[in-house]
């Protein structure tokens, strides 16, 4: 009498691999479904009320271009050229389909395509926001890990002192003092001006390195607090303990189990570090000679410029909800509670 072994499905592993593509899946569906439908209402409700304040305003491009002296007539003449005359929601309507399209309108004060003005300053502000944003994230994960790690010690206490310092400081402050040491001292960096990536790639970090630094103490301060106190957090669990009473060595429970539960709330933070550091930058830009987004931003706001005032709210919050986007993505990979669906 022979007996036959029992053997396991091929497909079963198939199938598990199966099961996990899917609930991957399915997180990113469902990420990209809440960032929709996060998006669509403050979309449509701050470019609303953007038109409504321009309205109750009283901001024309005909006094823009013929002055405070214009005659009714001659206003009239002028906003009917921009189609100012008909209903305002029937502007709205108009300017929405063309945003859809990609067009946000020409400017009130030179006629120029707002499209390409917005796509020449948010090239210096975007590679300028990613350079801090780098520099912040490496530098303020490796201070947060270490104070972390080496919790209620002198070093904890020397980075918790450290990255309080630096919080306090304003980047134009850092910015000043940048420029005076490393450019007019030092001649290690150029003080001001731009060169883009294409036309060389050390021109070009060497003159986005300063501005990129100057910004980077605010992303450096929060992402270092944020990690050690979730890290701090996360020692104290008792999945940590358990992990201790097993033997698994202090580097095995770190990255194994304290690190990736830790990891959230640091991430999170990014997600309005970004957008942020693309539009806040405007003192920045002054101090470095950058003709950026946030410089673009604040000179047509200053001159009524409404339609570019629009269209950098547009491009603003597509930038807050793509990059929120990212970080929610990586949040669904790294992070064990949303792997089990948490």
């Amino acid at each position: 009498m022979t007996t036959t072994q029992a053997r396991p499905p091929a497909a079963a592993p198939r199938t598990v691999a199966t099961a996990r593509t899917r609930h991957a899946l399915g997180r990113v569906l469902a990420t990209l479904a809440r960032s929709v439908a996060i998006f669509v209402p403050v979309f449509l409700v701050a470019t609303f009320v953007t038109f409504a304040l321009r309205s109750l305003s009283g901001l024309s491009p005909a006094r823009i271009q013929l002055g405070e002296d214009a005659t009714p007539e001659a206003i009239a003449r002028v906003e009917a050229q921009w189609g100012l005359d008909r209903p305002f929601l029937v502007q709205y309507g108009d300017w929405l389909s063309g945003v859809l399209h990609g067009q946000l309108g020409a400017s009130w004060t030179n006629g120029a395509d707002i499209s390409t003005l917005i796509g020449l300053g948010l090239g210096v502000s975007l590679s300028v926001a990613t350079f801090a944003l780098l520099i912040g994230v490496v530098v303020g994960f490796a201070l947060g890990t270490l104070a972390a790690v080496r919790r209620t010690t002198w070093v904890d206490r020397a980075v918790t002192g450290f990255v309080t310092a630096i919080s306090v400081m304003p980047a134009f402050v850092v910015g000043i003092v940048l420029v005076a040491v490393l450019a007019v001292q030092l001649g290690l960096f150029p003080s001001a001006g731009y060169v883009p990536a294409e036309q060389g790639f050390g021109a070009w970090i060497a003159h986005i390195t300063l501005p990129a630094v100057a910004l980077s103490f605010d992303v450096v301060a929060d992402v270092a607090r944020q990690l050690r106190s979730s890290l701090v957090a996360a020692y104290r669990e008792n999945y940590v303990t358990g992990a201790l009473v097993r033997g698994l060595s202090p580097r095995r429970i770190f990255f194994g189990h304290v690190l990736r539960n830790g990891l959230g709330p640091a991430l999170a933070t990014l997600g309005l570090k970004f957008p942020s550091l693309v539009g806040a930058s405007v003192v920045t830009e002054w101090i470095f000679g950058l003709q950026g987004f946030g410089r673009f931003a604040n000179d047509s706001a200053q001159a009524g410029d409404v339609p570019a005032v629009q269209g950098v709210l547009v491009v603003s919050i597509v930038l807050v909800v793509a990059f929120n986007l990212v970080v929610n993505l990586v949040l669904a990979r790294v992070t064990p509670a949303s792997q089990r669906g948490v």
